[in-house]
This record gives structure tokens, sequence and C-alpha cells, in this order.
């Protein structure tokens, strides 16, 4: 009875050795993005050159306030592209 005891024994011993490798399983590091919210101010549109023309304005004076919204309109667009960069 004894015999069949220790036998018992150490055939669970050895079946729970054999079961595993021996070495602990490798770690795997998983990157998940997060979503953080975007901290950007937007920047305020200017005030455009062409709203500012009264009426009756020669055309040479609403050719310059065309010319000189359009930079306006560049320079505004620069700053937005820049704060939607700023986000990604």
């Amino acid at each position: 009875m004894k015999k069949l005891i220790a036998l018992v024994i150490m055939v669970l011993a050895l079946a729970a050795c054999a079961g595993g490798s021996g070495s602990a399983p490798a770690v795997q590091r998983v990157l998940v993005p997060v979503p953080v919210p975007c901290k950007v101010t937007m920047p305020d549109a200017p005030s455009w050159a062409v709203d500012a023309l009264p009426l009756g304005s020669t055309i040479w004076q609403q050719m310059q306030a065309l010319r000189a919204e359009r930079l306006q309109r560049q320079g505004y667009e620069s700053e937005l592209e820049a704060a939607v960069r700023a986000c990604q």
C-alpha cells in the first residue's frame, strides 16, 4: 500500500514536471493608440480688406484690397494648417 502511494506521488510529480517547459511565458508588448484631446486654440479670422471698402470705391482701390485680402487669406490658411498639424 505504501508502495502504491509512493508510486502515485512520483507519477503525479513527473506529470507536473512534464506539463510545462520550465520557463515563464514570454511577455508581449502590445502598443495601442490612445486618443488624446487636441488643445490648440484656433486662430481668429482676420478682418478682410474687401469688407472695409466703402461703396463706390474705384477699381484701383478694389484691386488693391483684393490683393491685400489674398495675402491675408494665405496667412490665415497657414495658421489653420499649423493648428491641424498640431492635433495629428
